[in-house]
């Protein structure tokens, strides 16, 4: 399976915005970005201080921090798009909500891991449950309704636990119920516009795929 195996650290300088890949240590002042918030490279200041954007540049730079935050490479992101378009309603919206829907996004959402990379580790190693049946494949679609846990007799379920308590300090969506003691959640709905990251600008992506 193809993976992008860049340097995470530099996509969220290059973004000029922590994308929270390395989870828990983002929130400490260990993480990169509080360091350096410039562009990277050995001119980053100096970029950082004169980049000025195109209409093409900027619609560019949003689906590229949509498209990592996430984890998918390009073939995979411009598919979700043309499912987007086919789906009744606000495209923009509807593609953060299949975004959303990602097994692997869901593991994460409910606070089980810290990062959506350790999300599509858990779901490949056959930790995670879908309606009690075993799924392991992290752009698996999931629905309202749909009841997600982690296998009562994974080694892992301690620590995925442990990952709860610290998520739900912090907050977890209201799209999802949680039972951090059982290590399961449902899915209650589709998340409303309100409820996704206002810092995604998905008007921007949209209108990159129409030029």
């Amino acid at each position: 399976m193809a993976r992008d195996l860049g340097a995470v650290c530099r996509i969220c300088r290059t973004e000029g915005q922590k994308l929270f890949f390395k989870g828990d240590r983002c929130f400490t002042t260990k993480c990169s970005f509080e360091k350096r918030s410039y562009w990277p490279g050995i001119h980053g200041k100096i970029k950082s201080a004169r980049l000025k954007m195109s209409d093409y540049g900027t619609q560019l730079r949003q689906k590229q921090k949509l498209r990592k935050t996430y984890g998918i490479l390009e073939r995979q992101f411009a598919g979700y798009f043309e499912r987007a378009l086919k789906i009744k309603g606000v495209t923009g919206i509807k593609l953060l909500q299949l975004l959303e829907s990602r097994l692997d996004n869901m593991v994460m959402r409910m606070g089980f891991v810290h990062s959506r990379k350790a999300a599509r580790q858990l779901v490949l190693h056959g930790h995670v449950l879908v309606n009690g049946k075993k799924v392991s494949v992290p752009s698996y679609q999931t629905k309202p309704g749909m009841e997600i846990s982690i296998r009562e007799n994974s080694t892992l379920i301690g620590r995925c636990k442990e990952s709860f308590q610290v998520a739900s300090s912090r907050g977890i969506p209201d799209w999802v119920k949680v039972d951090g003691d059982k290590a399961r959640g449902t899915y209650l709905a589709l998340p409303t516009r309100e409820q996704l990251p206002a810092d995604i600008q998905e008007n921007m992506v949209v209108e990159f795929y129409s030029r």
